[in-house]
């Protein structure tokens, strides 16, 4: 058994995730190599390696001729029958090769063959690993600074993340551990080349996954996201069970699900809204937190025109136009916004709907304090029942209005 041998292989299969069949392939061409270097050619010569003990055996094949043409592949019949009288002309004889009469530049290459596939193989080992994680999420070590790139250290391989792919403002410090999305695994001759990103709006979807089950498990589903990355983000959830609220399973406990997503994006707000199949519906929802008057869609077109209070504005805008965009990226459709003013002067509605939606809103707090007075619906109350208002009722519906 060739102990030394077998206990290196064992090694390298440990610590470089190389299957010791492929490095035994490796010595047994290298012997072939080194067998060309030496006689010149090889295409007589045989290896036969033991995979369980490593031992092995070089030996040439010869053809038993009466006149030795090419010694490389030629015996005469003479020194064949010193190795076994039964040989006659026209026999292959199996010639033994002893391995330490190679030369040294046959050695050399033999050696260099050996380690240019170890490490052939140590590169694709590790970018199957990492091309599993294609699309995914994978934490990594931050090294240094080159230039205005990051070396980020993911174990087996290290990636670096450019500057477009870094979010603004966002400063690391070595050894500090981030969360990245790998965009794209690149296999080349100098090993896998790993494209990472903190931008991606992918990045958050991963996160939900890994922070939330209901998300991991597929019981709720993020249907959209809308990333400007540093600043906001919207997702559209949507759950397969009637029983789960899709937002408060994102939000968690007192919003731990979430805050936990947030302080690993450095801060960055994420509002997370119901998805609709409805388009009007969901683009009254991704305009969030601002208040909506009327929507009118157009599946065809893909646009959509939004009415909104007048107060509600700059709300449903948003600071430089960013809740209104991150809105049209989440639906999908182009959205028109106006105030209940701009409406009114371009015809979409009524002169006197201003009157109209104030008497609405009247109705409504009278409806409120009633309801808070006297703790029943407004619309199940039918006039028998109580009658009408007496004076300590309107005593308690004004400090109820209050």
């Amino acid at each position: 058994m060739n102990t030394e041998l077998l206990e290196a292989l064992t090694i390298l299969e440990k610590e470089k995730d190389i299957s010791k069949e492929t490095l035994l392939d490796a010595i047994e061409n290298s012997l072939l190599n080194a067998c060309k270097n030496h006689f010149g050619k090889a295409d007589n010569v045989k290896v036969i390696m033991d995979r369980q003990t490593c031992d092995y055996k070089l030996y040439a094949e010869k053809t038993v001729v009466e006149d030795v043409e090419d010694p490389v592949e030629q015996i005469s019949i003479e020194d064949a029958r010193n190795i076994d009288g039964k040989y006659d002309i026209g026999d292959i004889v199996q010639i033994p090769i002893e391995s330490k009469s190679f030369g040294r530049i046959a050695t050399q290459n033999a050696k260099n063959l050996i380690l240019q596939k170890i490490r052939e193989e140590e590169r694709k080992v590790v970018y199957d690993q990492y091309f599993e994680k294609e699309k995914d999420i994978v934490t990594g070590i931050v090294q240094r600074y080159v230039g205005r790139n990051v070396s980020i250290n993911l174990g087996k391989a290290d990636a670096m993340l450019t500057e477009n792919e870094q979010v603004k403002g966002e400063v690391f410090k070595p050894t500090e551990r981030i969360k990245l999305y790998v965009v794209e695994v690149k296999n080349t001759t100098k090993g896998p080349k790993i494209l990472v990103s903190r931008t991606h709006p992918e990045l958050v979807k991963r996160l939900f996954e890994s922070e939330v089950t209901e998300v991991n498990s597929g019981v709720v589903e993020i249907k959209s996201i809308a990333r400007e990355a540093g600043s906001r983000t919207k997702i559209a959830v949507w759950s397969n069970d009637p029983d789960v609220d899709p937002v408060g399973a994102c939000v968690g406990m007192n919003g731990a699900r979430v805050n936990a997503i947030v302080n690993e994006l450095r801060g960055e707000k994420i509002d997370i809204i119901n998805w609709s199949d409805n388009p009007a519906i969901l683009i009254e929802n991704a305009l969030s937190p601002a208040k909506v008057i009327s929507v009118m869609a157009d599946p065809d077109e893909k646009a959509a025109s939004v009415i909104v209070p007048d107060y509600q504005l700059s709300l449903a805008i948003g600071k430089e136009g960013q809740n209104a965009r991150l809105a049209a990226r989440l639906t999908g459709y182009k959205i028109d916004i106006k105030s209940e003013t701009q409406a009114i002067e371009s015809g979409e509605l009524p002169e006197n709907y201003m009157e109209l939606s104030e008497g609405v809103y009247e109705q409504e707090m009278y409806e409120e304090g009633y309801e808070e007075a006297y703790g029943e619906d407004y619309d199940s109350y039918d006039g028998e029942s109580g009658g009408e208002f007496e004076e300590d009722d309107e005593i308690q519906f004004e400090e109820a209005e209050e």
